[in-house]
Parts: C-alpha cells; sequence; structure tokens
C-alpha cells in the first residue's frame, strides 16, 4: 500500500492515478491502529489533490555514516571530521515538508546547502529493546528522505563531536512523496538509489551497500523506545556536493530543483528557493554566536 497525506491532511491510499481516502486522521494513527481502518467511499484524481509529507512522527532517529562510500568519499577531499557508523542524533520533526514544498535558502546562515539522499523506515508498531530477529515485526514502511544540510555549520558543530543544527533548520527535511508499507517492499537491501539536481545525476548507489542492515538499525535505536510512526534514516550514499572536487559549484543554490528517488519508493521533488522568493520579505539577520 502507497499511503499519502493530501490537502488539508487528508488521508489515502495510492491505486493507481486515484486516492482512495482513508478514515484516519493522520498517517501516524494509522499505524496506531495497526492498519485496520475503513475507507469513507471518497476518492479523488491523484493529478488534483496536492501531496503533503506523508507522516509527521513523534520521534525522528537520525542515523549517519552507515554507507562506507560516503565516508570514503569525505576522506578522499579531507572533509573535516570523520563520519563512521553510529552517530545518532534526533531531527527536528517541524522541519519536515513533503514532495513539491520548497527548501528555503537562508542565505544569512549558510553558503553551503547539500543533499543527502536516504532510505527512511517508519516504524509500524511500538516497542523496545528488541533483537534484530524481532524488529521486522516493528517496520511499518519506507519513504524517501533528503538530508538536507548546511555544511559550513556542520563542521563548527563537529568541532564539539556532535551536529543537529545544521540538518535541522526550517524546511531542511523533505520526506515523500509516500510512505511504502512494507508488505509491498519484502527485502529493503536492493533499492537502488539516485539523486538528481537540476536533471543531473549527483548520487547513484544501492540500498545493499549498507554497512549495517535494516533490522540491526532498528534493534539498536528500540532502546530509546519507539511509537507507532516514528523514523528512523538509514544514512546517504556517495556524491554529496561537499565530496566534489568543486564543492561550491555543486551545492544547492534557490532555483534548483532536487530529485531523491529510490526504487520501488518514488521520487521526492524539492525546489530550492530564497526566502525573499519563499515569504515576500528580505531574510532577517542570523544570530552568530558560535
Amino acid at each position: 500500500m502507497k499511503l499519502v497525506t493530501f490537502d488539508d491532511g487528508l488521508v489515502g491510499r495510492l491505486d493507481g492515478d486515484t486516492v482512495i481516502e482513508l478514515d484516519v486522521p493522520s498517517t501516524r494513527v494509522f499505524f496506531e491502529r495497526d492498519g485496520q481502518v475503513a475507507e469513507t467511499g471518497r476518492t479523488y484524481p491523484l493529478a488534483d489533490v496536492r501531496l503533503r509529507a506523508p507522516i509527521v512522527p513523534r520521534k525522528f532517529f537520525h542515523t549517519a555514516g552507515n554507507f562506507r562510500e560516503h565516508h570514503e568519499d569525505l576522506v578522499r577531499v579531507d572533509w573535516s571530521h570523520p563520519v563512521n557508523k553510529g552517530i545518532v542524533f534526533f531531527q527536528n520533526v517541524d522541519a519536515i515538508i513533503g514532495h513539491d514544498e520548497s527548501i528555503v535558502y537562508p542565505a544569512n546562515l549558510t553558503q553551503e546547502l547539500d543533499y543527502e539522499l536516504e532510505l527512511a523506515v517508519v516504524i509500524g508498531r511500538p516497542g523496545k529493546f528488541f533483537t534484530a530477529e524481532q524488529a521486522l515485526e516493528h517496520i511499518g514502511g519506507y519513504l524517501v528522505f533528503n538530508d538536507i544540510t548546511a555544511r559550513d555549520i556542520q563542521r563548527k558543530e563537529m568541532e564539539s563531536g556532535v551536529f543537529s543544527f545544521s540538518k535541522a533548520i526550517d524546511t531542511f527535511c523533505p520526506i515523500g512523496p509516500y510512505i511504502v508499507t512494507a508488505d509491498e517492499i519484502g527485502d529493503p537491501h536492493d533499492l537502488d538509489m539516485e539523486l538528481r539536481v537540476n536533471g543531473d545525476i549527483r548520487q547513484k548507489s544501492n540500498t545493499s551497500r549498507m554497512s549495517v542492515s535494516i533490522p540491526q538499525l532498528v534493534a539498536y535505536h528500540s532502546p530509546q523506545t519507539y511509537s507507532a510512526g516514528d523514523i528512523i534514516t538509514t544514512g546517504t550514499i556517495a556524491g554529496v556536493a561537499a565530496s566534489t572536487e568543486d564543492p561550491f559549484a555543486n551545492y544547492l543554490r534557490p532555483g534548483d530543483v532536487v530529485e531523491a528517488e529510490i526504487e520501488r519508493l518514488g521520487v521526492l521533488r524539492n525546489r530550492v528557493v530564497s526566502w525573499q522568493d519563499a515569504y515576500g520579505t528580505p531574510e532577517p539577520p542570523a544570530e552568530q554566536w558560535v
């Protein structure tokens, strides 16, 4: 099943080019009810609805360093700090946006806006302290995540050994375009991944190259306690702008269109826009306290 949130927060499932409305207030509640929800009887052409972020979780577990190729990519260009597996932090759920919503470029905060294609896991069943063998019982589905990152802020944060602000700025958390339930995917460890900027391929890999499997990741996080609808990310692949020979030629700028695609999970598309274009007012100055 492909679950969508659309228009003013309605929930539905896709059937080809038709959205079938479900009688549930949110996709998070869909998972809380173990998917046992009725249809309202209303249907909509997909072309006539506006997709929103498919879910707003209670908790968003952010992992990094799970693709060795990403770490090796950054070592090659002498990135300021290693990105090894085991990095864990929380994402700001208020930064979440959906398909075709704008990433607002805060030029007074950053000049190094980067992209990171990731597969994200949606928890279907709450739980804690379980094993990798038990983890599949807790996975509800999967979606595409583009981990927008301010690299200049991130480098400063990593001097203290942790980062969060650089990835948690408003609109820096695109997810979507929908949730594909786990029963439709089966084994998620052989899905092609590709990110494009203005049609040019920047990242290209496969989920088979993860260092730590999805059941291991889900089990690893479980002592922090899951609620239904929580999200766990699985790390990015090689090819981020920061790892290229000329990062400033590849960092995102207003006007860029980013397409993040994972096989069978769809294409998440977002345009980068200036503060002025987004809000119609000049961007406020940034407080420089670091």
